[in-house]
């Protein structure tokens, strides 16, 4: 029988009815206790880790995650963290380089309505979970949600309150579970020991471009911060005609350091700065980089570990490229 450790942090799933609105107060034991047709597959403890809207997570509340687990890493078959869905998106992609070859599961799950509502998918997400957290073919960070499981980094949520709300952007799902049945078609299995990361530099900038914004606002974030993801259109691009001339601001974020990734407002199929002028001419002289087929909270988090490991300038962009265990697809994550 597999020994899972439930670390509860929050979330709708741990909700309740306050004078303001749900709020989380739904202990990790009382999670457990909802699902006790988990006690024929496996054995759980319980750790209360946080109890936070996931809106209040920070990048401070990803590394005490990550501590937590590689504290217990040798004494359990598996992990489940129970989150609020907002920022899981976010907490998956930064546990996907904090914590790098597990091999074993570590399962995110959580809730569009708290447990005690009578319509719940509390408990059909949480007992999935814990399946999936008992497959040893599973070494890595997934979400695990309305009967699907997700690569970390591929995991978007997409729906504010259907029960589907999440899903695998540019990557297959790994597998689906139906009452403790569990169809995997993707497996993962790393020849290398678990490494742990323990710094974050959160000094990432999301910009969403828009028409008729000042390219002037690149000087601020020039200024205050060590990345930048543009958010552009299609298959990515600078606007640089007339009086709102990206490329001219480009020079000052490069000699100051500031690192540039241009991204996507499309979902699906990525990013492709070669085929337009307007991406070619930010890549050749400027030092941009490009997103590819990454999810935005897989690029803004990536980034903040890398800056956390305090590489020079050109051993960041080389390594922004490189492949780590959870970034697929033709090493370009």
């Amino acid at each position: 029988m597999q020994k899972i450790l439930l670390i509860a942090t929050g979330g709708t799933i741990a909700s309740t009815k306050t004078e303001y609105g749900l709020a989380p107060g739904i202990t990790s034991q009382e999670l457990y206790d909802s699902v006790p047709e988990a006690g024929r597959f496996c054995t759980v403890d319980t750790v209360q880790l946080l109890n936070i809207d996931s809106t209040n997570v920070q990048p401070e509340q990803w590394i005490l995650m990550a501590k937590t687990i590689e504290e217990h890493y040798d004494d359990y078959d598996g992990f489940v963290i129970t989150h609020g869905t907002d920022t899981m998106a976010y907490t998956s992609s930064a546990l996907s380089y904090l914590i790098q070859h597990p091999n074993k599961p570590i399962v995110l799950t959580g809730a569009q309505k708290p447990l005690l509502d009578p319509i719940t998918d509390a408990k059909k997400n949480l007992l999935d979970a814990l399946y999936f957290a008992c497959q040893q073919r599973s070494g890595g960070v997934f979400v695990v949600f309305s009967g699907r499981a997700i690569l970390g980094t591929r995991a978007k949520k997409l729906k504010t309150k259907s029960y589907a709300a999440f899903s695998s952007i540019n990557y297959p799902e790994v597998a689906l579970i139906d009452q403790g049945r569990i169809i995997q078609y993707v497996t993962f299995h790393h020849e290398e020991p678990v490494v742990f990361y323990h710094n974050l530099l959160p000094k990432v900038f999301l910009l969403k471009l828009i028409p008729g914004m000042d390219p002037g606002i690149l000087d601020y974030i020039g200024e205050y911060y060590r990345a930048v993801v543009v958010e552009s259109y299609g298959a990515g691009g600078l606007p640089f005609a007339h009086q709102r001339n990206f490329l001219d601001k480009l020079q000052t974020l490069k000699a100051r350091g500031c690192h540039v990734v241009v991204a996507t407002q499309a979902m699906l199929e990525g990013s492709d700065l070669g085929v337009y002028e307007v991406g070619r001419k930010a890549m050749a002289a400027y030092d941009v980089m490009q997103a590819y087929d990454m999810t935005i909270e897989a690029a803004v988090t990536k980034l903040m570990w890398l800056l956390g490991c305090s590489l020079s300038y050109d051993e960041l962009r080389r390594r922004f490229y490189m492949p780590v265990a959870q970034d697929m697809l033709a090493g370009k994550l």
